[in-house]
């Protein structure tokens, strides 16, 4: 059953998981005020409210829940927050969380503009950022910090997964349709990066406004450039809406090529198999890759009525993560326990053999799928088929590529 509640920012609405919002008097010394406090931002009423928003605390809950919902005697408390996709809403959030309420640990962190101001406090507090929404791939390469990790995937995984596949067929004439913002800036580098070594080109381009939600005029330009690929360099509510639009005027049925480039499963419940049969993008996780899996989706879907999507699934593997460390180190220093996240690979429902690099970096295997026909789809979750496992080393940026200040080259 899906849970109401209310996320506004003048109240920041905590869900306190067992016992309340009470302190301790159990809790190990090495703990701060005798309680673990993470702090959920992300968007709750925007164009990532169903792919990420609400749902995403019922994640983070469902792994407190399953280490008993306390560590060391002391409670896990969760502050929740609506971001609104504004770096200065954000900001004064995660300010007001750092200094009034010495909050450990905050996650969600979606846009990637709030995200690069959200971690930037955090780093100035000594606090830990865990990065499960956003999809910059700079937030592990030129906004590192000993401070946050990246977690579900970036924009450097997504471009190089589907852009280079799709190259390689032999469609090698692209148009760049971007977010105008920092996240759409960055896939809009990558996808550009992977096409030119990929023997590409780029024949046009154009920035649309974030949100947007009327793109007749963005996706005639496009078809009018004659491009084998359109590039949607964009997510959430956007790519819907792009997708539909080129529904609309025939552009797929014509001949070129849509490839988007962050897409989840909510996006293709809304789209329908009819119009998003064929369209070939990259996931970090997906449901139904083997029994664990399915078993864990299961009891989402059961709690939320919705089945989750790889950033929910990352949401309670990085929480869990940064739970056990908290474990087995006795502490919630910040410096402390990120060490130990970084010295345990990570072995769960979202990933196998993952493990954090000195970048902030979590690698683990992406999946290249490809959505199913109507009538290939035995259900209405039944979206993708895996056409490739992209390696964990081949699927992020190479240490070697970084201009991370924290990785040692030599």
């Amino acid at each position: 059953m899906q849970l109401s509640r209310h996320f506004a920012i003048s109240t920041l609405a905590a869900a306190v998981i067992a016992a309340g919002y009470a302190p301790s008097v159990a809790a190990n010394d090495g703990i701060s005020d005798n309680e673990i406090r993470i702090g959920y931002l992300a968007d709750m009423s925007g164009v990532y409210r169903d792919p990420i928003g609400p749902l995403g605390q019922d994640a983070i809950e469902m792994a407190i829940e399953d280490m008993g919902g306390s560590v060391h005697g002391a409670e896990v408390v969760v502050f929740s927050a609506d971001d609104r996709n504004s770096p200065d809403v954000g900001s004064s959030v995660v300010r007001e969380w750092i200094d009034e309420r010495n909050v450990d640990m905050v996650t969600g962190l979606v846009a990637s503009s709030v995200t690069l101001a959200a971690v930037g406090l955090l780093e100035d507090a000594d606090k830990l950022g865990l990065v499960n929404g956003a999809v910059s791939s700079s937030v592990t390469n030129e906004h590192c910090s000993p401070n946050h990790i990246h977690w579900v995937y970036d924009t450097w995984a997504m471009s190089n997964g589907t852009a280079k596949a799709i190259t390689q067929e032999g469609h090698k004439n692209w148009y760049l349709l971007s977010a105008d913002y920092s996240f759409g800036h960055a896939l809009e580098a990558d996808v550009e990066r992977v096409v030119t070594e990929n023997g590409g080109t780029i024949v046009g381009s154009a920035r649309h406004p974030f949100p947007n939600n009327d793109f007749s005029s963005f996706m005639l330009q496009a078809q009018a450039s004659g491009a084998d690929v359109i590039a949607l360099n964009n997510a959430g509510g956007d790519t819907i809406n792009a997708v539909q639009t080129a529904g609309e005027f025939g552009i797929t049925q014509a001949g070129q090529i849509l490839a988007g480039m962050v897409l989840f499963s909510t996006d293709i419940r809304s789209i329908g198999l009819e119009n998003a049969q064929g369209l070939q993008f990259t996931k970090a996780w997906y449901y139904d890759l083997n029994d664990e899996t399915r078993a864990w989706a299961e009891r989402f879907r059961e709690r939320t009525g919705s089945m989750p999507t790889m950033v929910h699934a990352g949401l309670y593997s990085s929480t869990r993560h940064y739970l056990e460390a908290i474990e087995a180190t006795g502490t919630d220093d910040t410096q402390t326990v990120r060490q130990q996240m970084v010295d345990t690979p990570i072995n769960d429902v979202f990933a196998t053999g993952g493990y954090i690099r000195e970048d902030g970096r979590m690698v683990h295997d992406m999946y290249l799928v490809e959505v199913k026909t109507p009538e290939e789809s035995v259900d209405e979750d039944d979206l993708f088929r895996i056409v490739r496992t992209i390696p964990a080393e081949e699927a992020f940026r190479p240490l070697s590529e970084s201009v991370c200040p924290l990785v040692n080259k030599g």
